[in-house]
């Protein structure tokens, strides 16, 4: 009899499965694609029918359609298995988990939690009149199953464990807390309060916002309360919302992010399908992360007032540090997209908004230009406001550009801003990730290096070794050593027998020999370029960074 594994493999295939998250391009017998794990340009992302499986050239990556579901979802075996056999109809019995590693308690616990307090919803006029007043409808109610618990110390407790769960299923879910003098005594941790469900990006429940209702709200309590950190919840690595989103994230190519549970159920009920929240936490590495898989483009769309800017800012500096494109939507009168779309002009206001969102250096720069600088507190604040933010953009060419625009608008020389621009320090950003410092860059373009050069390595390798030869072996070196130099070519031709079999096994299986010289020709340009952006790190006056980046664009 087939296991579930089994049953779910007969009937999904990988390249149908990886082509909902991925733009897969026919590449001979195979298909390839941008990994989604690592950033790059140049596909690197392979895809095999015939073995079933995936594999990144670029950081190695590699597995069949449920490996591929945990990484790309951030979800266990278990998360994976059950949004396949969902999409499949394969049935899961209680027998298919392994017991020792099954948290299906807990998220049982916290699905049975969200049922109840959906239940208690309609028994509160204060509750349902407090949404009805923030503009929610019924059906956005039901979608995101928006539900109510009492201001009572064990009703959920005494209800959760009527249905035999037991005291350290429900703790460890986040629900109750233990009395301080008795040990062996429980009290609910959600009281009087309005409850958004957290859920994972597959749908489950894996934690709790709860927000206090207006007549409770003492002065003392957190208007929000968050589920603690549990097995199953992490709010540094969960964007609220994001279930809901990725598909329409992925269709228009951007993700907007805002603040709190109101403004992202807002948008989504006025129609604005990709937007996400953070839910209790800074925006962190883990979340843009999970953004960048599905699209590199974001749009910040932060409460207006100045505790949202300066939490918008931080967010900048991260997302530009992993290389993403940041853009800014304004909202005047301090207003925050849920009061914004419940306005006058609703929806298309926040539209507007979304449509006129400016580039972190555009917003920046006009922020400055428009407060009437004399020409030396003009120049201060551009050192100190807007080259840091110009500091973490990685593309050499872009940061080109910006450095023109910005000596075109304050009429200051290119050469001055270059020469200010290598004095920025780029620090650890305010959630703890390190940003990327050029020494951190050039890291990482050597990684990326790494990387093509054995692919190279692995083609010429097969070729040596193959009768039927495509391309010139001997001019192919030639133009190597020409890339990276005499020094690292003896290096380059120094690798271990392990690395140099892995390298042509890869090039054997992924590439189609017929268009072998085609692929080569790619790498070579992707090689030279990533040898051209390492020498541009390190260029120490504006004229060799100038000749460079010109290099650079001959190749774009």
């Amino acid at each position: 009899m087939s296991t579930p594994v089994e049953k779910i493999k007969e009937r999904l295939n990988i390249v149908d499965l990886l082509g909902t998250y991925l733009k897969l391009e026919k590449a001979g017998k195979n298909m390839k694609a941008r990994c989604p794990f690592h950033n790059e340009k140049t596909p690197s992302f392979f895809v095999s029918p015939d073995r079933d499986s995936y594999y990144c050239f670029g950081c190695g990556k590699k597995g069949d359609i449920f490996t591929f579901v945990q990484e790309f979802e951030g979800v266990d075996f278990f998360g994976a298995l059950k949004m396949l056999a969902e999409r499949t109809g394969v049935v899961l019995e209680r027998g298919n988990f392994d017991k020792k590693d099954d948290k299906e308690a807990i998220f049982n616990a916290l699905e049975a939690a969200t049922q109840f307090f959906e239940s208690n919803l309609p028994k509160s006029s204060s509750a349902q009149k407090y949404l009805e007043k923030r503009g929610l409808t019924e059906k956005t109610i039901k979608d995101w199953r928006i539900g109510f618990v009492s201001d009572d110390w064990r009703t959920l407790y005494d209800y959760l464990s009527a249905r035999k769960f037991t005291d350290s299923e429900i703790e460890q879910a986040g629900l109750i807390k233990r009395n301080e003098t008795r040990q062996d005594s429980f009290y609910d941790r959600f009281r009087g309060r309005i409850m958004f469900p957290i859920r994972d990006s597959v749908g489950r429940v894996v934690g709790f916002s709860g927000r206090i209702l207006p007549e409770n709200d003492d002065g003392k309590s957190a208007k929000y309360l968050n589920s603690p950190e549990t097995a199953v919840f992490n709010k540094s690595r969960l964007l609220y919302g994001f279930d809901l989103a990725k598909l329409a994230i992925k269709k228009f190519d951007y993700a907007v992010i805002v603040e709190g549970q109101m403004d992202i159920i807002m948008c989504h009920q006025a129609g604005f399908q990709n937007v996400v929240a953070t839910s209790g936490t800074a925006l962190t590495p883990e979340h843009l992360t999970l953004l960048r898989r599905i699209s590199n483009r974001v749009i910040m769309a932060f409460d207006a007032d100045k505790a949202g800017f300066n939490a918008a800012t931080k967010a900048w500096q991260l997302a530009l540090s992993l290389g993403m494109e940041v853009k800014i939507a304004e909202f005047k009168e301090g207003k925050d997209p849920a009061e914004v779309i419940l306005g006058t002009e609703g929806k298309e206001k926040f539209k507007e908004a979304l449509k006129e969102s400016m580039h972190i250096i555009d917003f920046y720069l006009s922020k400055i230009l428009s407060e009437g600088l004399d020409e030396r507190k003009l120049g201060k604040e551009i050192q100190e406001k807007l080259l840091p933010f110009l500091a973490l953009i990685e593309s050499s060419i872009e940061k080109s550009h910006w450095v023109k625009k910005i000596a075109d608008k304050c009429h200051i020389s290119e050469v001055a801003i270059w020469e200010d621009l290598k004095k920025v320090k780029v620090e650890a950003s305010p959630t703890g990730a390190e940003t990327k410092s050029p020494a951190f860059r050039e890291t990482a373009t050597v990684g990326k290096i790494d990387s093509i050069e054995k692919r190279i390595l692995g083609i010429i390798n097969w070729q040596e070794k193959d009768s039927e030869k495509i391309i010139d072996i001997k001019m192919t070196k030639e133009r190597v050593k020409e890339i990276i130099g005499e020094e690292d070519f003896k290096k380059w031709q120094r690798v271990t027998e392990q690395v140099l079999n892995e390298a042509t096994f890869e090039a054997e299986q992924y590439y189609e020999k017929k268009k072998l010289q085609g692929v080569l020709d790619e790498l070579l340009m992707e090689l030279e370029k990533e040898y051209i952006t390492k020498e541009l790190a390190k260029a120490k006056t504006p004229q060799e960074q100038n000749d460079l980046i010109k290099r650079l664009a001959k190749l774009k």
